[in-house]
Order: structure tokens, then C-alpha cells, then sequence
């Protein structure tokens, strides 16, 4: 047995209180969010629906369309010039591939294999959470940055559209007029789409982070097997194998701005994200429960 585990099993017995457990929370709410790394993702994820929303404003300033006049599709981003609100969907849709993953895969590789690599892993354990709580609590730490990624995104995105060009009543993908109220209210619900499409991503994270001692180790390993990932869903000899990959139906938001709105594939999506957390949350807890912790 070793240092670790005797100073664990040595600690008396105390119930938890739910109190202490919303206090862990917000402790690494705080210690999450304090970071300077994490406040350096979140300002480049706010950074992305500017620098779109400028290039658009630079490229239509003769009145041409934007991307060539090609229109349609998840990115919306020939609307943008009508309404601004169509920046919210854009830098979504942008962001989502790669950035807005990646941020996550971040914070997730660094929750426990940062804490181990700092030497605080142990005293975090000595201490009434015991290892399940304080997965769980870490877990949910990384499920509200995936939220706080996606809204910031949002709300800058917004913010510039505003100032950059004219809001005023939506054209959906489906021909038809919804007032603007309406799309605020579109724009909210694929906002908490995109957010729920992280939590897979967030759990493989978490299960990586368990499994080695350094944080470094950990993000890059979840960053390039969400890279991986995404670029086996793009060969085509893969197909039936691609509706099991986490990133597969990410750009299934865009169902959300149709009318009436198509719900399947955006179903299979979330689906698809419960299975992945609770397949790698399983994974992390069965790895992290037994796991010889001496730093």
C-alpha cells in the first residue's frame, strides 16, 4: 500500500454535506476560471466572431456577397450582411470544428493530470470528497466551461453583428420570417447544442487526464485525437463507421433554424454525447478509483 492510500485510509470517516460539496464546485469554478490559460481561450474564442465579422464588413464594403455569393449551408455567413444576429450562427459554426473542442479538450486533459503534476492530486484526496465526488465535481467544472466557452462565443458574436450591420426580423433556411425576438431565441437553444455537443469531448478528456501524471501529456493527447477524429470523418471509405464518431453530427445546429425544425439529427447528436460521456466518464472513474496516487 503506499504513502497515499494509508494516509487515506487513516482519515476518520466524516459525512459530506452537500454544502461541501457546492463548495468544492466553486473552488474549482474559481481555480478554473482564474487561470490564465483559461482566460487566454476564452479571449481568443471571443476573438474569432470579431475578426469574421470584420472580414465580412471589409469584403461586402463595395456591396459584393460574401464567400463569392455562395450561399446556404451551417456557416450562414452569406446572411450576415442582412442581419447581424446570422454572426451568431457563423462564428458557431466556425468555431465548433476546432476551436471551441479544443479549448475544452484543454481544460479536460489538464483536470487531474495538472493537479497530479503540481502535487496537489493527493491532499485534494485526503481531504472528505473522496475520488469519486471529486471526479464527478471535476467533470462538472469542465461541463460549465463547455457552457461558458459557447456562450462567450455567442455573445461576442452578437455584440459585433450589432455594430457591424442591421438587425431586424430572420430568414430561416426554410424560407420563412421569424421576428428577431424569435431568432435570439433560436440563437440561445443552438448555443445549448453546441455547448451539450462538447460533453463527449469534455469526458475522453477527463479519461486522458487520468491516465497520465502530466497536464501537458494530457491536452496534447486529447487535442490530437480530436483531430484525429475529425479527419477520419472525412474520408469517405469510412462511412459506416463515421455516425460513431463523437464530432460526426456537431453541425446539426443548423436544424434549429428551420421551420418547422428537423429534431433527428440533432436527437442522434445528443445521443451520440451521452454515450461518449458515459462510456469514458465510466472509463476515467474505474481508471481514477483504483490508481496509485504518490504525488
Amino acid at each position: 500500500m503506499s504513502r497515499a492510500e494509508v494516509a487515506e485510509a487513516v482519515q476518520p470517516v466524516r459525512p459530506v454535506s452537500p454544502l461541501w460539496t457546492f463548495g468544492l464546485l466553486r473552488n474549482e469554478l474559481v481555480t478554473t476560471f482564474r487561470r490564465w490559460r483559461t482566460l487566454a481561450l476564452l479571449a481568443v474564442l471571443a476573438g474569432v466572431p470579431i475578426l469574421v465579422g470584420i472580414a465580412v464588413k471589409i469584403e461586402t464594403g463595395d456591396g459584393s456577397s460574401p464567400g463569392g455569393g455562395g450561399g446556404g449551408g451551417p456557416a450562414f455567413i452569406s446572411q450576415i450582411t442582412n442581419n447581424g444576429l446570422f454572426l451568431v450562427f457563423t462564428a458557431l459554426a466556425a468555431t465548433l470544428p476546432f476551436f471551441l473542442p479544443m479549448a475544452v479538450g484543454v481544460v479536460a486533459g489538464d483536470a487531474i493530470a495538472g493537479e497530479a503534476n503540481s502535487g496537489t492530486l493527493r491532499y485534494l484526496l485526503v481531504a472528505p470528497a473522496g475520488r469519486s465526488r471529486l471526479l464527478l465535481t471535476k467533470y462538472a467544472t469542465v461541463v460549465i466551461f463547455c457552457l461558458a466557452a459557447t456562450l462567450v462565443v455567442a455573445v461576442s458574436a452578437l455584440t459585433a453583428g450589432a455594430l457591424l450591420f442591421p438587425l431586424g426580423d430572420l430568414t430561416t433556411i426554410s424560407g420563412t420570417q421569424i421576428s428577431f425576438a424569435e431568432g435570439l431565441g433560436r440563437a440561445l437553444l443552438i448555443a445549448l447544442a453546441v455547448a451539450a455537443s462538447l460533453i463527449g469531448v469534455a469526458a475522453l478528456g477527463l479519461f486522458v487526464s487520468t491516465l497520465t501524471g502530466s497536464g501537458i501529456a494530457a491536452m496534447a493527447t486529447t487535442v490530437g485525437l480530436l483531430i484525429t477524429v475529425q479527419i477520419l470523418d472525412q474520408i469517405p471509405q469510412l462511412n459506416a463507421l463515421q455516425p460513431y464518431f463523437f464530432s460526426h453530427y456537431w453541425l446539426s445546429f443548423a436544424d434549429l433554424m428551420r421551420e418547422p425544425v428537423y429534431w433527428d439529427e440533432l436527437a442522434k447528436n445528443l445521443g451520440l454525447q451521452a454515450l461518449y460521456a458515459a462510456v469514458f466518464g465510466s472509463a476515467a472513474w474505474a481508471r481514477f478509483t483504483t490508481k496509485d496516487i504518490t504525488a
